[in-house]
């Protein structure tokens, strides 16, 4: 059975099933392993980590614990609570409609960051305000189908993880400004802020940055000096405003007081470089890494949701939430009627019933033709019951099974 306690509840003994918090952030490759090592006890309470999950059928057991069943729930029941408070603000275009354009601006926008990312590593200076072109593309894809674009920069090889991260994160900042309700100027600032707030990792070398294993605590360190790395490049290089200079310097900070580099707490940390750490996280935590593979967008938001106390602002949090979807496109779900499918496009009306591609029978064990099925038309006969992992189903064509949409 899986349990979640706090990291100073960690006896020798227990066995680690999982550490609450992303792997940027931990020192550990592999997470599940029997602590018996009072050292890495130690490793565990010097890190950011304020608690993980233990397996009792596999180590020690503590009392009065909560079970990962009785998380699940309660975690999933605040990711509806916050989707019901609220409408879609503006009608959209459907997603097959925007697909074919947001590719585009995908393909546009890599080689720009590419560049980008050049001209810093040779240490030309980087005039942000050349990106404003680009920023606006990306805003009115998204506000044409918020899903289109967002989704397809999320799927990534380890080798353009960089370039295109920061093509979802902008295109995250500038769905979640929707839900804030910032006005067209602020929006644009906060996509161009997403589109440079890694521009200080062309300050560490690629070994690093694409190594296939757990950086030492010296590699940690070089890693973490990007945001000051990226803000220094902006200031010479000029042109950026306020708001992008912040999210590139602050995006690692936590409400709680535990991020980098200021340790800013609470409201000392700007709005736009808290919609930052929420983009940030997300699309690096479902995007697959040169030394672990993301996590399905429905798994992510539910372990988010564990985190978010002390990492996120709350309100922040539950607007994100709404931008992406509890069920966002690529979400691994579980049907009333025992059937298995995969999210292909979140609904204008409800964001508790999205289209979505069934391709698998629970109770006969066996895979089925792909069919899309509605679940927001009237009377529909079927509907979510929650989320599935994929852990769980080793299904190796998920992302076919969407994208084919």
């Amino acid at each position: 059975m899986l349990k979640k306690i706090a990291v100073q509840s960690l006896r020798p003994g227990m066995f680690l099933h999982e550490l609450c918090g992303s792997w940027m952030e931990h020192p550990f490759w592999n997470t599940k392993f029997l602590l018996e090592d009072p050292a890495d006890i130690v490793r565990i309470f010097d890190s950011n980590i304020k608690e993980c999950w233990i397996d009792t059928s596999k180590g020690l057991d503590v009392e009065g614990a909560e079970t990962r069943e009785v998380a699940a729930e309660r975690n999933e029941q605040v990711l509806i609570d916050a989707v019901l408070t609220e409408p879609e603000p503006n009608a959209r275009l459907a997603l097959a409609a925007e697909v074919q354009r947001a590719a585009k601006i995908c393909g546009k926008a890599k080689a720009a960051i590419v560049s980008m990312f050049k001209e810093a590593r040779m240490g030309r200076a980087v005039a942000a305000g050349e990106f404003a072109p680009l920023v606006e593309e990306i805003t009115n894809s998204v506000m044409r189908n918020p899903g289109a674009l967002v989704s397809l920069a999320r799927l990534k090889t380890k080798d353009d993880y960089t370039y295109m991260h920061s093509v979802a994160v902008c295109g995250l900042m500038v769905a979640l400004s929707r839900h804030l309700g910032l006005d067209a100027e602020q929006t644009r600032q906060a996509g161009l802020g997403g589109l440079i707030h890694d521009l200080g990792k062309a300050a560490i070398p690629l070994e690093i940055l694409n190594k296939p294993g757990k950086l030492t605590d010296q590699e940690f360190v070089r890693v973490k000096s990007h945001p000051v790395e990226g803000h220094r490049m902006l200031v010479e290089g000029g042109g950026a405003g306020p708001v992008p200079l912040d999210v590139c310097l602050h995006h690692h900070e936590k409400v709680d007081g535990s991020g980098y580099p200021d340790k800013l707490s609470a409201d000392a940390i700007s709005l736009y470089a808290k919609m930052g750490a929420v983009c940030d996280v997300y699309d690096a935590i479902t995007s697959n890494r040169p030394y672990k593979a993301g996590w399905n967008p429905a798994e992510a938001l539910r372990k988010m949701t564990e985190w978010r106390n002390g990492h996120f602002d709350e309100r922040i949090f539950q607007a994100f939430v709404k931008s992406v979807g509890i069920y966002p496109v690529g979400s691994l779900v579980r049907l009333e009627s025992g059937l298995l499918a995969v999210v292909v496009e979140t609904a204008e009306s409800s964001l508790l019933t999205p289209k979505v591609k069934t391709f698998y029978c629970m109770r006969r064990k066996e895979r089925l033709l792909p069919r899309i099925v509605d679940l927001g038309r009237p009377h529909a006969a079927d509907r979510i019951t929650g989320w599935e992992s994929p852990e769980r189903w080793p299904f190796p064509d998920l992302e076919d099974l969407w994208q084919s949409a």
